[in-house]
C-alpha cells in the first residue's frame, strides 16, 4: 500500500480498493479519517474540508466524542445547576426508559441525524405517546447541544428533526361552573376548598398543599403563593419555591370564597400562621397518589369522570380570560414567566368574542331581511284599496 503525501495530509489505497485519508491534527498527531472513500478524489475533498475547519478553528477531535451517550447524559443531568427535583426525576426517567436501552451504548460521535430519526420513529411505532417522545427528543437535543457547543465533543448536533420536540398535547376539557361546584360538593369535605381554589383561584395542587394559614388574607380576599410542596418519587414531601420566580404571587379570589375559606380554617386548620391548610384525616400531608384516589371518586360522582384536577385550573384561567383580563394580568394570576400559556386563554377569549359577534350579526341580518317578492305581492294584493278591518269595494265598470 503506497501512501501519497498531499500538501495537507496523506492518501493511500487499501487492499480492498477503497481509499484512506490521514491528516495531522493540531497536536501534530496523525489521524485517520473516520471512514474510507470509494474514489481518491473523494479522499482529497475530505482532506480539504478538514484543512478548512482547522484554519477556521472549527475542528473537533474525533476521539473526544468516544463517550457513550448514556454515560454522558447521566453526568449531564447531575451537573445541571438549580435543576428542580421533579425535572431531574423526569430526565432520569426519560434516559432510563427511552434513551439508554436504544442509544445509550452509542458513542456521541456515532450519533447521526439518520440514527436519531430512526430512534424517534421506532419509539412512536412501539406505541410510546407523542408527548413522551417529544420530551425524550427535547432532552436528547439538549444533551447533544452541550456536547457540541460547550464541550466540543462533536462537530454538530444530530437532533435536526423540525418540530420533533413540540408537544401537541390534546386540549384539556374545561368544567362548567355548575360542574366544578358539584365536584366540590361530592369530594371529602376537608378537600372541598382544594376544588374551589383550583377552579376559582387557578392554583396548582402543589401550591395548595404548600399553603399555610398565614398565606390566606380573608380581609383582602387574596391568597399569597409563597411555596409549593414537592413530592419526589422517593422520600418525604418538602417545600420549595414555585416553578418560577413569577410563581410567587398574590392571587385575588372571588368574595364568595371567603366564608368557604373561613369555614375550612375553623374546622380543619390548627392555630398559628405556619399551620398547614390541607392535611389528611390522620394529620399527614396529602400526596399526589392518595389525593388522586379521593378526586377520582368525587369527579365520578359529579358526572365528570374524565376531568383531571389540573383541568380545574385550566377552567379558572379560561374564566379569568373571559372577564377581559389582559395578557399581563393572566400571566400574573397563573404564575407564568412566559406569555405562551397565557396566550392560549387570550385566544380562547378571542374565539368567544368571534362567536358573540357572529351571533349579533345573525340577529341584525334577521331584523333587516327584506321580504321575498312573492310575499310582497300577496301582501300588496290583500291590502290594495282597503284598510285593515274593511272589505275592498267592487271596482266600477
Amino acid at each position: 500500500m503506497s501512501e501519497t503525501r498531499r500538501r495537507f495530509g496523506r492518501v493511500r489505497q487499501l487492499p480492498s480498493g477503497r481509499w484512506q485519508a490521514r491528516y495531522p491534527g493540531p497536536d501534530g498527531q496523525l489521524r485517520n479519517a473516520p471512514r474510507t472513500f470509494a474514489r481518491e478524489k473523494d479522499a482529497d475533498q475530505w482532506l480539504s474540508e478538514v484543512e478548512t475547519d482547522l484554519r477556521r478553528g472549527d475542528w473537533t477531535d474525533p476521539d473526544a466524542g468516544k463517550i457513550p451517550l448514556g454515560q454522558y447524559a447521566k453526568v449531564w443531568i447531575e451537573e445541571r445547576a438549580g435543576l428542580a427535583v421533579r425535572s431531574k426525576e423526569l430526565y432520569h426517567g426519560l434516559l432510563r426508559n427511552h434513551l439508554d436501552p436504544y442509544l445509550g451504548q452509542l458513542m456521541l460521535s456515532e450519533l447521526s441525524p439518520g440514527r436519531v430519526r430512526r430512534w424517534r420513529k421506532e419509539r412512536l411505532e412501539a406505541g410510546v405517546g407523542e408527548v413522551t417522545v417529544a420530551k425524550a427528543y427535547r432532552f436528547l437535543k439538549a444533551v447533544m447541544n452541550t456536547a457540541w457547543q460547550d464541550d466540543k465533543l462533536v462537530k454538530s448536533n444530530p437532533c435536526t428533526i423540525k418540530g420533533a420536540g413540540k408537544e401537541d398535547s390534546p386540549e384539556r376539557p374545561t368544567a362548567t361552573i355548575k360542574q366544578a361546584l358539584k365536584a366540590a360538593d361530592k369530594i371529602q369535605p376537608r378537600y372541598r376548598l382544594v376544588v374551589l381554589l383550583a377552579t376559582f383561584g387557578s392554583l396548582r395542587f402543589a401550591e395548595m398543599i404548600g399553603l399555610q394559614r398565614g398565606d390566606l388574607d380573608l380581609e383582602k380576599c387574596v391568597v399569597h403563593v409563597r411555596r409549593q410542596a414537592v413530592q419526589p418519587d422517593h422520600g418525604d414531601i418538602f417545600e420549595d419555591d414555585p416553578k418560577s420566580e413569577k410563581g410567587k404571587r398574590l392571587v385575588a379570589v372571588p368574595s364568595f370564597l371567603v366564608p368557604e375559606i373561613q369555614a375550612h380554617l375553623d374546622k380543619y386548620v390548627k392555630p398559628g400562621d405556619d399551620a398547614w391548610v390541607f392535611l389528611g384525616a390522620k394529620g399527614a400531608r396529602p400526596t399526589r397518589n392518595n389525593f388522586h384516589t379521593i378526586w377520582d371518586k368525587a369527579r365520578t360522582a359529579a358526572g365528570i369522570p374524565g376531568m383531571h384536577l389540573h383541568d380545574l385550573r385550566h377552567t379558572g384561567n379560561t374564566l379569568a380570560a373571559e372577564t377581559g383580563a389582559t395578557l399581563r394580568e393572566l400571566m400574573d394570576r397563573m404564575g407564568h414567566a412566559s406569555t405562551r400559556a397565557a396566550l392560549i386563554y387570550l385566544h380562547a377569549r378571542e374565539e368567544r368574542g368571534k362567536a358573540i359577534a357572529s351571533g349579533i350579526d345573525a340577529m341584525v341580518k334577521k331584523a333587516t331581511k327584506k321580504p321575498s317578492k312573492k310575499a310582497t305581492k300577496g301582501h300588496a294584493k290583500d291590502t290594495k284599496g282597503h284598510v285593515e278591518g274593511t272589505k275592498p269595494e267592487k271596482e266600477s265598470e
